[in-house]
């Protein structure tokens, strides 16, 4: 039998299988040793996959934090920020993203698309079209994104941070958005529902997500709105940018049950816990506060891989949470230039990478184990849920578990 989940393991995560192994000739592998090893979490463990794009296309050699993402992560962000996805009108980032997106899909990871509709990094040409118009090009991106991508990015993120999107006026250039002049137009929910059905008619397979950093009541007022209305939202997205310091457990897991209380998976889309020092509490903004060096330090590093380890320790131990993105993987080219990453602009692994690897790739793993089979060709294998391989010589068969608790069927498994 392999390993059973250890104390600290969510129980509603651990699930147990009982496989009858037989060969291609039909005959069950009897009394033989095999290897059992888990490939996959059905809980997203992601990062942003922005700094690999370079990589991924051949334009950079980034092999070692490639590999330092693989360890760790199963699950990307790519960006669609229109502004630099479409800078002039049909000239896209498609392919290079493409090319990125399949490099991660070639290894096992899972892709989401980030965002389609936001009112910031925006595409300064469309400020200068009529509503209708501005619209009219807002929706056909919809559509052309998730025809472009489908079967290779199937979750998105299609309204970004919508409570403020109606009264949000500006971006450097000084000239008012037209997302936000949109949005005052028309209303929010409106705006979502309509990028929702574009969305939803163009990719009727794919999961479709609302994500928004501001966690307050108007969120929830929001979401109930949109829901009476009878939009198909897939899953909450929650941004915890936390440049400010670690929440905390109790106050993290109420914020986390007000919005499961709406029966939907949630993500926790953008998650940020640095490595130096905080950002000042009083700082509403977090964009207003970008001193000139921000580094890590030997007792923030410390404090981020103990935060980080109560911070996921927590989230995976809530039924609600289906997957948790932390903001980057490198303190090069971080948001803000804080030191948020999990490893060293130098490429170096703090603390926290290996907090939270031990916890990823260890605790909460199954390893490669060796087992034997019974007379009929059994074996039993618990796990943490998601996609496991077992190999017998050159013959092997993938299978998952996908189910808390004990199922007490056999489950036949042809090996080839």
């Amino acid at each position: 039998m392999a390993e059973k989940h250890r104390p600290h393991t969510p129980t509603h995560r651990v699930g147990e299988r009982l496989l009858r192994l037989v060969g291609p000739d039909g005959a069950p592998l009897a009394e033989r040793e095999v290897e059992v090893a888990q490939t996959r979490h059905a809980f997203g463990f992601g990062s942003t996959g922005f700094e690999l794009i370079p990589h991924a296309n051949g334009e950079t050699d980034a092999t070692a934090l490639a590999e330092d993402w693989l360890g760790v992560f199963d699950t990307a962000t790519l960006p669609f920020y229109r502004g630099d996805f479409e800078p002039r009108p049909g000239v896209t980032q498609t392919e290079r993203i493409r090319t990125a997106a399949r490099w991660f899909a070639e290894r096992g990871v899972r892709l989401k698309g980030h965002p389609l509709v936001w009112h910031t990094v925006k595409a300064p040409w469309m400020d200068a079209l009529p509503l209708d118009e501005a619209w009219r090009v807002t929706l056909d991106r919809i559509r052309r994104e998730l025809t472009d991508f489908a079967g290779l990015i199937d979750t998105w993120d299609v309204v970004n941070e919508a409570v403020i999107m109606p009264v949000f006026e500006n971006e450097p250039d000084g000239i008012p958005n037209v997302i936000s002049r949109i949005a005052r137009a028309k209303g929010r929910i409106p705006v979502i529902r309509e990028a929702f059905a574009a969305a939803r008619e163009t990719n009727p397979h794919a999961m479709l997500l609302l994500n928004d950093f501001d966690l307050s009541s108007a969120y929830e007022c929001l979401i109930e709105g949109l829901l009476e209305n009878g939009v198909q939202i897939d899953a909450i997205g929650l941004q915890t940018h936390m440049h400010q310091g670690y929440w905390g457990e109790e106050t993290m897991l109420a914020m986390v049950d007000r919005f499961a209380r709406y029966g939907l998976p949630l993500h926790l889309t953008e998650n940020t816990l640095l490595s130096g020092e905080l950002m000042p509490a009083h700082i509403v903004d977090l964009n207003d506060y970008q001193p000139a060096t921000w580094p890590s330090t030997a007792e923030g590093e410390a404090r981020q891989a103990d935060e980080l380890v109560r911070h996921y320790r927590s989230l995976v131990g809530h039924p609600a949470v289906a997957s948790i993105t932390y903001w980057g993987i490198t303190d090069d080219g971080a948001w803000l230039g804080a030191p948020a990453g999990l490893v060293r602009a130098d490429g170096s692994r703090k603390p926290a990478y290996d907090a939270l690897r031990a916890l990823v790739r260890g605790e909460w793993w199954l390893a490669p184990t060796r087992l034997r089979t019974d007379a009929e060709g059994r074996i039993r294998v618990s796990g943490f849920l998601g996609d496991y391989r077992v190999t017998a010589d050159a013959a092997s068969a993938a299978f998952a578990i996908e189910h808390a608790g004990e199922d007490a069927a056999v489950t036949p498994l042809l090996l080839r």
